[in-house]
């Protein structure tokens, strides 16, 4: 997926200070650091997926949790199987579940849940049996489109409501962005070209996507680490212009926004693989052609291979969660191993550094994507964790601002 990276021995030696504060209790009981603002619920320490979803499938009114091929009963967290699965070695094995998202694919009022498997795979989704036992109904997703990039994104593309798949396309080599049915009943995604064939950001292994306006034109781009893609009001277009740029190192889900409050988007980032999370302030060269400088935000952990956007602490901005995907590689990598923490920047635009990072918990770390939802009631946004360390919950406590 990417070559080993050398960490600094400074790194090492504090990812290891950190795991020796962190708590090891049994499951289901709060674990985080005093001062983090946080309970953390531990549902399993097997490793059964690095993809994490929320969804309310049994229509309970509680939101359940889902991990690759089980999901977890709400409020006692009891598991059950999707289809036949098993617990994974996680220093031999990856899952078969990188990125999962709960919805109402087919539109028949009960919760499904779709999996993106290893990279190049097809995408699939397993059909709400609508508590019947059984296995769940397995569909394909866009013709067996192998869904490159290892931080495909859910996003809403078109605007109208439901989250679509946005990623790369190996076969023709092609930005594209999958789409979900449109009427009741029916069980296939489409899928829409949004660049030419042969373009960067679709291999396999790619790391880093985003979506949002970079030119500030209102029409949102595409940006991935060779650059971005100029958005056009036809989303199915397929002729998206791209810029060339430097975007850093190979990455998790790519952020834009404006970082330090100046009327331009930025973008912000974390090593997949490597050391740092950064932000990409907008510039302009001497010929006026938009570009990108590179700021380092942190260099706490490394492996940081996924990251969302939610407003935490209540100040009205969306803050920035990451955190290590424990032994990303089955601890080939350096600091592959270390300290497994999890992570969120709240960000000052017009008050320098423009950020403040806090630490949730040392001993849990994040997946390929990471779930935010509300999920006790309280209207503050929770977050849920899947990885080779296992699943986790984490209820928000913070003051609000």
């Amino acid at each position: 997926m990417n070559r080993p990276t050398n960490i600094n021995s400074q790194y090492l030696l504090g990812g290891i200070l950190l795991l020796c504060l962190s708590a090891t209790l049994s499951n289901g009981q709060p674990t985080a650091l005093p001062s983090s603002g946080f309970k953390k619920t531990i549902l399993t320490r097997d490793f059964v997926s690095e993809g994490v979803a929320v969804a309310d499938l049994n229509k309970d009114g509680k939101m359940d949790i889902v991990a690759g091929y089980y999901w977890f009963e709400a409020p006692n967290w009891t598991r059950h199987e999707m289809a036949p699965s098993r617990t994974f070695d996680p220093r031999k094995e990856y899952s078969n579940s990188f990125l999962n998202l709960g919805m109402d694919v087919n539109q028949d009022g009960w919760d499904d849940v779709v999996v993106v498997d290893y990279p190049g795979k097809p995408g699939f989704w397993f059909e709400n049996p609508k508590s019947k036992s059984g296995e769940w109904k397995k569909h394909i997703i866009a013709d067996s489109v192998g869904i490159a990039n290892e931080s495909p994104g859910f996003i809403d593309i078109d605007g109208d409501g439901r989250l679509d798949i946005l990623c790369g396309d190996m076969a023709k080599k092609q930005i594209v962005w999958l789409k979900p049915p449109s009427k009741p009943g029916e069980t296939e995604w489409k899928r829409f070209a949004l660049s030419q064939e042969n373009v960067p950001g679709t291999e396999q292994y790619s790391h880093g996507i985003g979506y949002g306006d970079v030119n500030n034109d209102g029409i949102k781009d595409v940006v991935i680490r060779e650059g971005w893609f100029e958005g056009k009001t036809d989303k199915k277009s397929g002729n998206w212009l791209f810029h060339p740029a430097s975007l850093g190192e190979p990455c998790s889900h790519m952020q834009i926004l404006d970082v330090n409050g100046d009327g331009k988007n930025d973008v912000v980032s974390a090593s997949a693989h490597a050391l740092g999370v950064w932000w990409y302030e907008q510039v302009s060269d001497e010929s006026g052609k938009l570009n990108f400088k590179t700021h380092l935000m942190s260099n706490t952990t490394a492996q940081t291979h996924s990251s969302i956007m939610a407003d935490l602490n209540g100040d009205g901005r969306a803050d920035y969660i990451t955190g290590k995907r424990f032994l990303a590689h089955n601890g080939r990598d350096s600091g592959d191993a270390d300290a497994p923490m999890l992570m969120w920047f709240e960000f000052t635009p017009g008050q320098e550094p423009y950020y403040k990072e806090h630490l949730i918990d040392s001993n849990s770390g994040a997946g390929l994507n990471i779930a935010v939802h509300d999920m006790n009631g309280d209207r503050k946004p929770d977050i849920v964790i899947a990885n080779k360390n296992g699943v986790f919950l984490f209820e928000n406590q913070l003051k609000s601002k």
